[in-house]
């Protein structure tokens, strides 16, 4: 019998005629830890994004679940959202765009978290980018955001095309990541960049 990828509780395994006719999908985690998690589906948009999408509110259950994916590097929890993030990213006209990680911060983890959240969800991406700078974001004054110069580089200048570019990211807090990324694909010549982030930090506790 399988068990939930939070609490690690027996999962009720018995197939319902939901997931026979292919309408529900199995899960890996229990419906108690779900609930445990605020669906917001926000949308917003900045100077630089057309469109960010975010899925669930940073709250308690969140922050949690972050730690143990990230800093205890549980990597089987990137199934966790495998369903929600092929919902909303699975789109021929998109091309899907994970914020990377510094190399060295690649290295101490050992494994890049969007990554593993995109390829737990089946959802093929491009590398555009690279991380020129170690620096969280959210850890930093708002002087300190505003003096930085470049966060990202392009691997490659982008062919004008109908695509859809979509970066993914973890988190959105103070929007400036996704600014400076979707900075840095327009400037290789993307025409229209959107957002999704799996939580926003929305204030409340």
């Amino acid at each position: 019998m399988n068990s939930c990828l939070l609490c690690e509780k027996p999962l009720d395994d018995q197939p319902t005629w939901q997931q026979f006719l292919g309408i529900e999908k199995q899960t890996s985690t229990c419906p108690v830890c779900l609930a445990k998690f605020e669906r917001i589906d926000s949308i917003t948009k900045t100077d630089q994004l057309d469109s960010i999408y975010s899925l669930y509110a940073y709250n308690e259950q969140a922050r949690e679940y972050l730690h143990q994916f990230k800093f205890l590097q549980d990597i089987a929890l990137a199934y966790v959202f495998a369903s929600d993030l092929r919902s909303v990213l699975i789109d021929p006209k998109k091309i899907i765009v994970p914020i990377p990680m510094h190399p060295a911060s690649k290295k101490r983890r050992t494994f890049a978290q969007i990554d593993a959240l995109l390829e737990a969800a089946g959802i093929p991406f491009q590398e555009l980018l690279q991380k020129t700078t170690e620096s969280v974001m959210g850890e930093k004054t708002r002087s300190e955001r505003l003096a930085i110069i470049e966060l990202f580089t392009a691997s490659a200048d982008i062919i004008s095309n109908e695509k859809i570019y979509v970066l993914v990211d973890d988190i959105y807090t103070t929007g400036t990541t996704l600014q400076h990324a979707a900075h840095t694909l327009k400037q290789a010549g993307a025409e229209r960049v959107e957002a999704v982030a799996l939580f926003r930090a929305t204030g409340k506790k």
